[in-house]
């Protein structure tokens, strides 16, 4: 019999008291930590991630999900990556990285407009606040640090705010057609400055698109870039890619191996990048909401509640995964159906963001995360 409580690691190591400890309530000196924000937009499995095999139910209500996984990295008694994260299950043995599972931001209704503004502002509810919680986190850096910029086709909420921020994007326009697109770059071709500005915005377009493009070659540029963005002394601080493609409604299995390949890509790609500052650097991976637990009758899943979530950096108390797992029997699943959440993803943003940044816990749960203001942010995200 699997054991719920069994499953939060000592790792919380701390427990959630966020206002026990003196803190800092701004750094005042410059700081030399950066931080990257990947949002996989579409709801990306977590079950499908971090396969939970040694839950009794796992094999059989995921069927041809479950398979890959024999072949995954053992993370715990509990727990196994997917293969295709191979760079990140590196990190995890090197103890650069915690994964967080039965994880949820505060909505329920599985909308991925209205799941993403709530994740994206950190509002309780959708569209009820007005900017992002990115853009409030540069409230809490020293003046000199407080850089932000969007490695994005358009600035993404989470980045909008009071707070001016850069943006490596091609436009604010809608999408075009590649058939119009290469009109325009014709139109171009005979002048330098525009041409190249041309080539430049259409290069980031294609990062900026789903992580399977070009076998995982676009994810990884896409790394790349923000690393050379964030890396000088006077770069940006705060950071965030935009990924796509995670909604696998059907054909999930080969899609999801392809999207997991492109994260990892870009994962390392990062690390790569960064060289020594992967020290002071930590990247936080999340999703709107998680997928159902059981296959659909075409191969993928629907909309569901909880999910995972991952941190990774050279400074992260890494090589955990940490869970109150609820179990997948079908008593256990939330409306009968999805996998249910125990963890609120506030709690472990905001934990691991003040962690990072030398931020009193309490301060942080109200600046980023205001309708969660009384949740506890996890600590010991970071080592000390």
């Amino acid at each position: 019999m699997l054991d719920r409580r069994h499953f939060i690691t000592s790792a919380m190591l701390g427990g959630v008291a966020g206002a026990f400890a003196p803190r800092m309530a701004f750094a005042r000196a410059a700081t030399a930590k950066r931080f990257v924000f990947i949002i996989q937009r579409g709801a990306a499995d977590g079950l499908g991630t971090i396969g939970a095999i040694g839950d009794p139910a796992f094999a059989g209500v995921r069927g041809d999900l479950a398979v890959d996984f024999a072949s995954g990295t053992r993370l715990d008694g509990l727990f196994a990556l997917h293969p295709a994260l191979a760079t990140t299950a590196g990190l995890y043995a090197r103890k650069e990285a915690v994964f967080a599972h039965a994880i949820a931001s505060p909505y329920r209704d599985r909308s991925h407009f209205d799941g993403q503004n709530v994740l994206e502002t950190g509002g309780a509810t959708a569209y009820q606040v007005k900017d992002g919680w990115l853009n409030r986190l540069l409230d809490l850096l020293p003046a000199d640090s407080a850089r932000g910029i969007a490695v994005a086709a358009t600035v993404p909420m989470a980045l909008r705010g009071r707070r001016e921020v850069a943006s490596y994007a091609p436009s604010n326009l809608p999408d075009a057609s590649d058939d119009l697109l290469q009109r325009v770059a014709m139109l171009y071709q005979g002048d330098a400055q525009l041409h190249g500005l041309w080539s430049e915005a259409m290069a980031t377009r294609s990062l900026t698109n789903d992580l399977a493009q070009a076998n995982g070659q676009n994810a990884a540029a896409t790394g790349t870039l923000a690393a050379r963005l964030i890396a000088p002394a006077n770069g940006a601080r705060i950071a965030m890619i935009e990924t796509g493609g995670w909604d696998t409604h059907a054909g999930q299995r080969g899609r999801l191996a392809a999207q997991l390949k492109g994260l990892d890509a870009m994962i390392g790609a990062l690390q790569t990048g960064l060289g020594p500052l992967w020290a002071e650097t930590m990247v936080l991976v999340a999703t709107e909401f998680g997928r159902t637990v059981a296959v659909n009758g075409t191969g993928g899943t629907d909309h569901g509640t909880g999910a995972s979530a991952m941190v990774l950096g050279g400074g992260v108390a890494g090589g955990r995964v940490i869970a109150d797992w609820p179990g997948l029997g079908a008593g256990a699943l939330y409306d009968g159906r999805d996998l249910r959440p125990t963890m609120a993803l506030d709690a472990f943003i905001g934990g691991a963001v003040a962690a990072h940044f030398g931020v009193e816990p309490g301060l942080a749960m109200a600046t980023l995360f205001p309708a969660s203001a009384r949740t506890l942010a996890i600590e010991g995200l970071v080592r000390t």
